[in-house]
């Protein structure tokens, strides 16, 4: 079975998810490629083939699929569109997003031929607490590629679309976790909600250094900062994505969570990527 388009659909507000998007798709080889950028704005309608092969990246928050980008999503449709799915998330644990994912595109048609888990910078990432800081990076590029090369493989291999098998991506195989930091982060978590401390719900901004150049407005995938509002963030919209704060030319923007200092000390060892085929 031969492919000769791809459409790259992706939700990535900080850009790890497109990045890993981006070097699968160059992995395949093929040079029709169409994008699909739900980060901003909810794609129109659109119905895609079996002749096409979709590669849908999406990033992990809180252990689930980030829900925007699975509302932004349900108005595409697929006639058994092949499709490779994969979820990043920030080298703690994407727990059943990869799962949820699966579930969710099989619903509006289309037919998982592969899928992976591939680690991204955090979005609560910082200088102070690093976590995963600069992934994906060349490595993991690199083994996207190479990904996006089976892929291909496997597709011509198949004679027809009827002859190209589904994954199981319950079978992929799950990333080394050392216990004592991870029995460490759980137990910290559990400390830290029966203290009763108040979490941060959005980012903060510093009106001394904000010029309200307005790239948080622009960055923002939830429409949670308002033009001339720079400084205020609408709480009830706010995803934490953070690409606001990693945006943000004067660094005037921070979310500071007590998260971010748990995560970095119980998961420094960096994880692998994983795929199924």
């Amino acid at each position: 079975m031969t492919v000769t388009e791809i459409n790259l659909i992706t939700f990535s507000p900080t850009y790890t998810s497109k990045q890993i998007g981006e070097a699968i798709v160059r992995g395949t080889g093929v040079a029709d490629v169409s994008s699909i950028d739900m980060t901003l704005q909810t794609p129109k309608k659109k119905r895609l083939g079996s002749d096409v092969l979709a590669v849908i990246t999406v990033p992990v928050y809180g252990g689930h699929v980030a829900p925007l980008a699975l509302e932004r999503m349900k108005d595409l449709l697929a006639d058994s569109t092949p499709a490779v799915i994969v979820v990043v998330y920030g080298n703690r644990a994407y727990e059943k997003a990869l799962v949820e994912l699966d579930t969710f595109v099989g619903s509006l048609g289309f037919k998982v031929i592969a899928g992976g888990t591939f680690v991204g910078e955090h979005s609560y990432s910082s200088d102070r607490y690093p976590i995963a800081a600069g992934r994906p990076d060349k490595d993991d590029l690199n083994f996207a590629e190479d990904f996006g090369m089976k892929v291909r493989a496997k597709l011509e291999t198949a004679a027809d679309a009827e002859h190209l098998y589904g994954v199981d991506v319950q079978k992929i195989q799950r990333p080394k976790q050392p216990f004592f930091p991870l029995l460490r982060f759980l137990w910290s978590v559990i400390k830290l909600r029966k203290s009763g401390v108040p979490m941060p719900r959005t980012p903060l901004a510093d009106e001394n250094l904000c010029t309200h150049c307005g790239l948080c407005v622009e960055r923002c995938p939830a429409g949670a900062i308002m033009k001339g509002e720079e400084c205020a963030t609408i709480a009830d919209k706010c995803i934490r994505c953070c690409a606001c704060v990693k945006g943000c030319p004067q660094k005037a923007r921070t979310f500071d969570t007590p998260f971010a200092a748990l995560l970095h000390d119980c998961f420094q060892r960096p994880k692998e990527n994983r795929i199924i085929l």
